[in-house]
């Protein structure tokens, strides 16, 4: 497969979460931020391959096959995202563009011997689950700051939003994977929260409320 294929069935596999049915070629296009016109030819191509499945008006899904390939991809890539931010000592926001590049080698002895050397982490940087050997991956992610009511706590576990920018920002306020938070205040007419992380109080948004992960505590 060609690095291009690869990457349009792991942005199909990432839209197939957000659409319970077919994934339209417009939205596919916005996610790979290119023309519909060469989204319509790369999924002829696909499906060709049996890759994927297109209904006329009905959009694009991923086959088992296509699947596979995907899940293998993404894999890889926060394989090399805990090998990177663990071994190599790059940042959490430093590391997506490389492992980018590092998601395409083919070698599956050497991702699986990776795997094993990393000690069989389940999940990346940035809390992600990361696929085992099998394809299997599980995640535990259906709750969000946002959704935590005053004065309970929780703690980080993961983040929705892995942009270099939002990453930015959690390292300047010091909210990482593993911290704790407790929640003050919420106001009800913006539904921004004042929050407490170590001894530190701060005000944070709603969007940033809603692009973390938490856990209850």
């Amino acid at each position: 497969m060609t690095l291009s294929e690869e990457n349009y069935l792991k942005a199909i596999f990432h839209l197939e979460k957000d659409f319970a049915g077919g994934i339209s070629t417009n939205a596919i296009a916005e996610k790979m931020e290119t023309k519909a016109s060469s989204v319509t030819d790369m999924v002829k191509r696909l499906a060709e391959k049996g890759f994927v499945a297109h209904v006329p008006y009905q959009g694009v899904h991923l086959t088992q096959k296509g699947k596979n390939v995907a899940v293998g991809v993404i894999r890889k890539h926060r394989l090399w995202e805990v090998f990177l931010v663990d071994k190599l000592n790059f940042k959490w926001d430093e590391v997506h563009d490389v492992a980018e590049q590092l998601e395409h080698i083919k070698s599956e002895k050497l991702i699986d011997q990776l795997d094993d050397f990393l000690g069989n982490p389940i999940s990346d940087p940035h809390g992600d689950p990361i696929p085992d050997r099998e394809g299997n991956m599980f995640t535990a992610h259906d709750v969000l700051l946002s959704d935590i009511n005053r004065d309970e706590k929780c703690v980080c576990v993961g983040v929705k939003d892995s942009s270099s920018e939002f990453l930015k920002y959690l390292d300047k306020h010091e909210i990482a994977l593993g911290r704790k938070i407790r929640v003050l205040e919420k106001e009800s007419f913006d539904q921004s929260l004042r929050i407490r992380i170590k001894k530190k109080e701060l005000v944070i948004s709603h969007q940033i409320a809603t692009n973390l992960y938490v856990k209850r505590l």
